[in-house]
């Protein structure tokens, strides 16, 4: 993509998550071990559906695809946010600030996108278990997976491009740690109208459709798991749903929260610290949620370090 530029601010200024000084140390361990924990979680879930066989199923390899997902996502945003603690001002080029938005885009958007496939994968499981070697095959799988890509990469473009054409010529001191959309437009001196109307016609595609499936895909599982005879059956179903459910929650409860602001002063700080919880926390509970409740996780656990100590 040309990064063709025709306003006067060649950099920005990123303010970063607060300006107390009392406040900056502690935040910035707390996001420090918040990094590693995400980066480690993620490879190591990763490495475990690699060399364990009995994960190579269409669950896990949704869940790489997740856990790849949440590891570029960490790379995007942390390091730029953790240099704001150190240096006096966190500058960050136009070009990378575009960049950043772009892959802040790309890996939202995918990552809803995979959520959704996850939860098709869990309603043939469940509600078609005969037919679900044939229906989610390993090219069915690389499909879902290659249009998750492809639509968040268009998704991607669109947003970018249509802000790379704003004009900013007047302040160019973000009020966020990263570059997001609201605060980039609120710096614009040409009307933002059009950004804003793209902004909420694609959002509002991904929310739409990932929540439609989503939900029926859930709704026909309950409606499936209530005509079951057995409780042992009934606890099995809601037992590899539970994982993603949380899931689902934690991302889209997030977004809903960083994004949906009420109208008064506070926003502004309560908007960051909200984008930290979805940019940061979430990517590093994935793994977490599906290592520890997941006993099929578990057994890859133990046999890769059984391995490795032998």
């Amino acid at each position: 993509m040309a990064m063709r530029n025709d306003s006067s601010v060649i950099e920005f200024i990123l303010m970063g998550l607060t300006e107390k000084p009392e406040l900056q140390p502690p935040l910035f361990l707390l996001l420090l071990v918040n990094y590693a924990v995400t980066v480690m979680g993620n490879l190591s879930l990763m490495n475990l559906i690699c060399l364990n066989s009995h994960l190579h199923t269409p669950m896990y390899f949704f869940l790489f695809n997740l856990s790849f997902i949440d590891l570029c996502y960490s790379f995007v945003f942390t390091p730029k946010m953790l240099m704001s603690f150190i240096s006096e001002r966190n500058i960050i080029s136009f070009a990378g600030c575009m960049t950043q938005l772009f892959f802040f885009c790309f890996f939202v958007n995918s990552e809803s996108y995979v959520l959704t496939a996850m939860a098709y994968d869990r309603y043939v499981a469940i509600c078609k278990p005969l037919l679900s070697t044939v229906t989610m095959s390993r090219r069915f799988c690389s499909l879902l997976m290659s249009g998750s890509y492809i639509m968040g990469f268009a998704g991607a473009m669109v947003l970018t491009g249509c802000m790379i054409r704003l004009n900013f010529c007047d302040s160019n001191i973000i009020n966020h740690y990263m570059c997001d959309f609201f605060p980039l437009l609120q710096l614009s001196c040409s009307s933002t109208y059009a950004n804003e109307l793209v902004v909420s016609i694609i959002v509002g595609t991904v929310v739409i459709v990932s929540s439609i499936v989503i939900i029926l895909s859930y709704a026909l599982i309950l409606f499936n798991v209530l005509h079951m005879s057995s409780s042992k059956d009934w606890s099995k179903a809601l037992s590899t749903c539970g994982s993603h459910i949380i899931t689902v929650g934690l991302f889209y409860g997030f977004g809903m929260l960083t994004h949906v602001k009420p109208s008064f002063a506070a926003s502004v700080d309560q908007g960051k610290s909200f984008s930290v919880f979805y940019t940061n926390v979430v990517p590093m509970l994935n793994p977490l949620i599906y290592g520890l409740r997941n006993k099929d996780v578990k057994l890859a656990l133990k046999k890769t370090l059984k391995r490795i100590t032998n």
